[in-house]
């Protein structure tokens, strides 16, 4: 069983566990596919589509308006499409989940260190941070694009653990997705899933965290368990 008590650093997912983004991500793929005078996409459908970085999500819808894989010049075509279009509505409708904007300065005043590792490119997470009042918390911050490599690769969460000179068993990855899980099982890192995020429709229980909530408060919780 997983000794919580151990932990000092905790590093976050982005989308799906702080933040619900898909209404201001599937507003920047529909507006893109306009654009581009294909059929538009649903905000459910969106939500099944996040993890893997825009890239991955924007392929994904175009594969389901094309019925097939895009080629790669309507990847070049689409990319700065969507960049435009979200940077525009960047936090329009997102909102941090509930307990998120209480939880975080508790843990931050408990003297733990507080990480970001998203797969979302770097030019929109710490914006995005910064509008929701929270990023000071931070003293790490990557995105996709900050490393060689992005989760389920577990180069991120190596890099908070050598920034923080962590042992594994002192440093936590907290995520709705099976990347995060992935992520922090290969990085040999204990893992809680959260249930209310995205993971492509899947159960994150399933993936084998050490623990599962349901609520972001929950992380006080497990973390005061001895």
């Amino acid at each position: 069983m997983t000794d919580f008590s151990k932990i000092k650093g905790i590093a976050f997912d982005l989308d799906g566990t702080l933040v619900d983004s898909v209404p201001d991500l599937g507003a920047a793929c529909r507006a893109t596919l306009l654009e581009m005078g294909l059929s538009e996409c649903s905000d459910a459908q969106v939500r099944n589509w996040v993890g893997n970085g825009t890239t991955m999500l924007m392929r994904r819808a175009l594969h389901n308006s094309l019925g097939d894989e895009p080629s790669e010049i309507q990847m070049q075509q689409a990319m700065p499409l969507f960049t435009q279009h979200y940077e525009t509505c960047l936090n329009q409708y997102s909102q941090l989940y509930p307990g998120v904007a209480d939880v975080l300065p508790q843990l931050h005043r408990q003297g733990y260190q507080l990480a970001v590792v998203t797969n979302k490119p770097y030019k929109f997470t710490k914006p995005l941070l910064e509008f929701f009042g929270i990023a000071p918390l931070f003293s790490v911050v990557l995105g996709g694009d900050s490393l060689a490599k992005m989760k389920p690769d577990p180069l991120p969460l190596q890099h908070v653990q050598q920034q923080w000179q962590l042992s594994s068993e002192q440093l936590l990855m907290v995520g709705d997705s099976r990347n995060d899980i992935r992520a922090a099982k290969a990085a040999m890192l204990a893992s809680v899933g959260l249930t209310y995020g995205y993971n492509y429709g899947e159960d994150i229980s399933l993936s084998g965290p050490d623990a599962v909530c349901d609520h972001f408060e929950q992380i006080l919780t497990l973390l005061a368990s001895k």
